[in-house]
């Protein structure tokens, strides 16, 4: 984890722990501490260049919403007192923001932008529908130092499950669609009529499906668009994968391979290597379709899959 992260553990035992435990000691097995949330310090990517924001040493306490009333105030203010008191490097207003006391319920309905039954830790399916991967993985980043209670773990944990089965296979259905209408046809369409921006919008899209699609099956989360390809590479331990989506974002675009060559629907044009790479791309993910037992056969166009897989 992130050495961001170990500091604000270090900052919860030495100072927090002692003022919750002496100034709320009938609360204290009431209020969660940890950090999570927006930000790339919660997600361990912070570095030089990202702390011109979102970056200083602080906590969240969250607590329910009938003990936001009882004594949250009161832990607001004392909280805020004890940083304001406590020397650090630096402390961003925005920062601010994301940390300090608020309600499970805020914080969860905050981030996936629904209204979360944090009480009764649940979710429907049309709101599984609804959510956006990289909210998800906001949701259940960081690190939890304590949570007596429970109730904030308890839905992190639902979150952490992963998708309904009808949603995750449906979610697999609409990305295989993406890389395919992107990359395996509309790319070579946009190079035979020669308009290389059209294509570099396919190359995008296409490389955005294709590490969705291995998030999906390894059932994770991934973060903002930013962080994907470095989140990827942690998951990724042999790197097959991740070198060839770098290669497919790094080979140079060029209307060379297609001067001479006709358009034919059915007939790949190998001399242009971001063609040739597309296809290792999806061969690599029928591999890790089959082994899901969500399809029965490669065919080499992901298109196909959709039907059986949902």
């Amino acid at each position: 984890m992130s050495s961001v992260i170990d500091k604000n553990r270090r900052f919860y035992e030495l100072y927090v722990a002692d003022l919750i435990h002496s100034r709320f000691p009938e609360y204290e097995d009431r209020i969660a501490v940890g950090v999570a949330g927006e930000g790339s310090d919660c997600f361990g990517y912070d570095d030089e260049i990202s702390r011109d924001h979102d970056f200083g040493t602080g906590v969240c306490l969250w607590v329910t919403d009938e003990d936001m009333e009882r004594f949250g105030h009161s832990l607001s203010i004392a909280y805020n007192e004890l940083v304001d008191s406590t020397q650090r490097s630096y402390y961003t207003k925005r920062l601010q923001e994301r940390r300090g006391v608020m309600t499970i319920h805020d914080f969860y309905s905050d981030i996936l932008q629904v209204d979360c039954d944090t009480e009764h830790c649940r979710m429907s399916d049309s709101t599984w529908y609804y959510l956006d991967h990289t909210c998800l993985k906001t949701a259940t980043n960081g690190e939890i130092f304590r949570d007596d209670l429970g109730v904030f773990t308890a839905f992190r944990q639902l979150l952490l499950d992963y998708y309904p089965d009808r949603v995750w296979r449906t979610r697999i259905a609409e990305q295989l669609h993406a890389y395919s209408a992107a990359l395996q046809v509309n790319y070579a369409r946009c190079m035979s009529r020669g308009d290389i921006v059209a294509a570099q919008l396919c190359r995008a899209q296409g490389m955005q499906a294709a590490m969705e699609l291995y998030f999906l099956l390894r059932r994770e989360y991934p973060p903002y668009y930013k962080w994907t390809f470095r989140a990827m590479t942690q998951l990724d331990q042999e790197g097959v994968f991740c070198g060839k989506i770098r290669t497919l974002a790094q080979e140079r675009i060029s209307l060379e391979p297609w001067a001479e060559t006709k358009y034919h629907p059915d007939r790949l044009n190998d001399k242009d290597r971001i063609v040739s790479v597309t296809e290792e791309i999806a061969d690599k993910l029928e591999t890790m379709l089959l082994q899901q037992h969500l399809i029965s056969r490669k065919t080499g166009y992901l298109e196909v899959h959709v039907d059986e897989i949902l």
